[in-house]
């Protein structure tokens, strides 16, 4: 029997039920709901009859209000994704896979921004002192006046932000805290929850920046309960493929800034190290292009970035053709091979089929389709592409190639790293120094990479 004031909550999703089930009818998780008891936060007040509600104030939308300060915090990259800087008092919730570097970048970012005058604190729920310090003179930034602590307690970390003041606070991670309000473990949704919620309001009312780390699912989200990441202004996700040096981090929520955008580090012995132009990262100017090889010009965030594309088109030696692909949509190469078959006249049936997106890059752009399209037609045609060309443009199931967004942008980037020919949509304007190469159809672009008509 469930004892008085005790809730199931289910450890997948969050939800909440009144009573066990083996199945958690929210999210159809099985054996993940655990009895926790629910707690009044510290400070709360019962709502009575008699208390005095105070009226709203509205304001009109043509009223002025000034951009909110920010905190520069010298690592360039990091403040391209959080749009231009820190908010005091925002909540940013950085998420990414284990030993992908998180740790490592948020040290960083305190370090630059206290040697610019920023009073910051790094306090880890995982790590003691001396491993923190350890990984600081490692990566050369022990003189850097930043506070460390190691607590678990969500009670001492708010006592002791709110005797202390401070511009910019990391934690890590929010799973490791636990709050004395509430006796669910720690890394249960319960307390990740309560130890979120306070942070927050924590931040709002001092008017500090508090960075959460947060442990992700294998599924790739972040543990928890999803309302944390309603509840924080930002939620950022460090990426980066096993065997890569390159680390993305992207924005998938900004309230203060642009979505979407991304910023490129390569990690190294001592850190992390800013790459100012990822497209020469990612791409291989070393010798001719091989057939089955496409340069995309696509958009991340505010940044055109050029990535290469890889395919490869091989006799199947099993009844079923196998189909791989690393850094794209399975289900967009699924389309974009049904397109080539039926319009183009190209047979993938008893091929097996490889695509692989250059550098551990995963590009989402439906721009990206052409690129594909282009690499998979060389591959099975045997017919390398011109070294200095770039390729873009949507697909449709008709075969149509389709404009896609800021064009310029993508011709400019190709052009400066010295690409001469684009091939992508009809109409398309080159401008000084590239060649555009329209094409209407998926078919027109095909027979021109195995005709090698470029000329």
């Amino acid at each position: 029997m469930a004892r008085d004031g005790a809730v199931y909550a289910c450890q997948s999703c969050g939800a909440v039920q009144t009573k066990w089930a083996g199945q958690c009818p929210a999210c159809g998780a099985w054996n993940t709901l655990v009895e926790e008891l629910q707690a009044r936060p510290p400070g709360a007040m019962v709502p009575s009859k008699a208390s005095k509600v105070r009226g709203l104030a509205f304001e009109g939308l043509e009223d002025e209000t000034p951009a909110p300060p920010r905190i520069a915090t010298g690592v360039d990259e990091f403040d391209r994704v959080c749009g231009g800087g820190i908010v005091p008092g925002s909540a940013i919730l950085l998420g990414g896979d284990p030993g992908v570097g998180k740790s490592t970048l948020l040290l960083q970012v305190a370090a630059e921004a206290a040697r610019r005058g920023a009073r910051c604190a790094y306090i880890s729920g995982e790590e003691a002192v001396e491993q923190v310090r350890s990984r600081a003179q490692r990566m050369g930034l022990a003189d850097a006046p930043v506070k460390l602590a190691a607590e678990t307690s969500l009670r001492a970390i708010t006592d002791g932000l709110k005797r202390e003041a401070f511009d910019f606070v990391v934690i890590d991670s929010i799973q490791t805290l636990w709050s004395d309000a509430h006796e669910a473990g720690p890394g249960s949704v319960t307390q990740v929850r309560a130890a979120a919620g306070e942070l927050v309001r924590l931040a709002k009312s001092r008017g500090v920046a508090i960075v959460l780390v947060g442990h992700v699912t294998k599924e790739g989200t972040i543990a928890g309960p999803r309302v944390i990441e309603h509840m924080v202004d930002a939620v950022l996700s460090f990426e980066g493929e096993r065997g890569y040096p390159f680390r993305i981090l992207r924005g998938a929520k900004n309230r203060f800034g642009a979505t979407d955008e991304i910023g490129v580090f390569e990690m190294g012995d001592a850190g992390l190290a800013e790459v100012k132009n990822p497209s020469a990262l990612f791409l291989n100017t070393s010798g001719e292009r091989a057939a089955g090889a496409a340069v995309f010009a696509g958009i991340e965030g505010s940044r055109p970035v050029l990535v290469e594309f890889q395919a490869l088109v091989a006799p199947s030696a099993y009844g079923t053709p196998r189909r791989a692909v690393v850094g794209w949509d399975s289900g967009r190469l699924a389309m974009v091979l049904a397109v080539l078959e039926a319009r183009c006249g190209l047979s993938f049936g008893d091929r097996d089929v490889y695509l692989n997106v250059a550098g551990g890059l995963r590009i989402t752009e439906p721009a990206a389709d052409l690129a594909a399209a282009a690499a998979l037609a060389s591959s099975a045609l045997d017919q390398a592409l011109p070294q200095d060309c770039v390729v873009f443009g949507e697909i449709s199931l008709s075969g149509e190639v389709r404009s896609v967004s800021r064009m310029e942008s993508r011709l400019k980037e190709a052009a400066k790293l010295g690409f001469r020919r684009a091939l992508g949509p009809a109409g398309m304007d080159g401008g000084p120094g590239m060649q555009p190469i329209g094409a209407t159809r998926l078919a027109d672009a095909v027979r021109r990479i195995g005709d090698a008509g470029w000329d």
